[in-house]
């Protein structure tokens, strides 16, 4: 199992020894190879708007070979995970700059059809509230990445560091990590592989919008060259 995790923050504190907790639970299970990047050490720069990635090419973004390392290892992993503390109730200001790169490949403009067998996870610590908010920002981009299963964890952790958690809070957290990894297994090993309704409701309807009226020139020129405006999908 290839697993990329993307850190939003470079404090080694709850949301990174939680989604550390994962990982080693996962390795117990099955032979891993894991990825890490931290926010914003392995990509610092900020979306500056220019548009070229959507009307253009991702390749005319000015942060274009910053981005492709993440990139590449995002689309070889079987497992995404994105993880962010809770920052005035949503992600870190890294991750959100992050995430913000990724716009070309809504679903709407052009989605990897990698992303479609995928399985995402969005974990958050926080020590009051703001975990779903969070969550539900990086789990959001994993699903009109076009991502198949998604996993959320959220955890308030009444402390502002991971020495401060109790030990009865890092328990709880440890048995939660132990049960998410089985059903991340579960679904790893299943034989079919195809995302949601949901997520072929939103293909289907953004499939219509890039057909012949389709305003991007260069989204329509991609779903037809994937042959997705014919009978081709990106998934089995």
């Amino acid at each position: 199992m290839k697993i990329a995790a993307v850190y939003g923050f470079l404090r080694k504190e709850s949301t990174y020894n939680t989604a550390s907790l994962l990982l080693e639970s996962l390795k117990s299970k099955t032979e891993c190879e894991i990825s890490e990047f931290f926010l914003p050490k392995d990509m610092p720069n900020f979306c500056v708007g220019c548009f070229s990635c959507i009307i253009n090419s991702e390749e005319k973004c000015p942060h274009y070979e910053a981005l492709q390392p993440i990139v590449k290892v995002l689309d070889e992993a079987d497992v995404i995970i994105l993880a962010s503390p809770v920052y005035v109730f949503d992600v870190s200001g890294q991750m959100k700059a992050f995430l913000d790169h990724f716009g070309y490949r809504w679903m709407l403009h052009r989605p990897s059809s990698a992303m479609f067998s995928k399985i995402g996870v969005a974990i958050s610590t926080t020590a009051g509230s703001g975990q779903k908010r969070t969550n539900q920002t990086m789990a959001k981009s994993l699903s009109y990445w076009g991502v198949r299963k998604i996993f959320s964890y959220g955890k308030a952790v009444r402390a502002s560091n991971w020495k401060g958690v109790s030990p009865e809070t890092k328990e709880v957290i440890k048995n939660d990590m132990e049960k998410l990894s089985q059903k991340i297994i579960s679904e790893y090993g299943k034989t079919r592989k195809n995302p949601k309704i949901k997520t072929r409701l939103m293909f289907h309807l953004f499939r219509k919008l890039n057909g012949k009226d389709a305003w991007n020139k260069a989204d329509k020129e991609y779903w037809k060259a994937q042959g997705w405006l014919d009978s081709k999908r990106p998934w089995n």
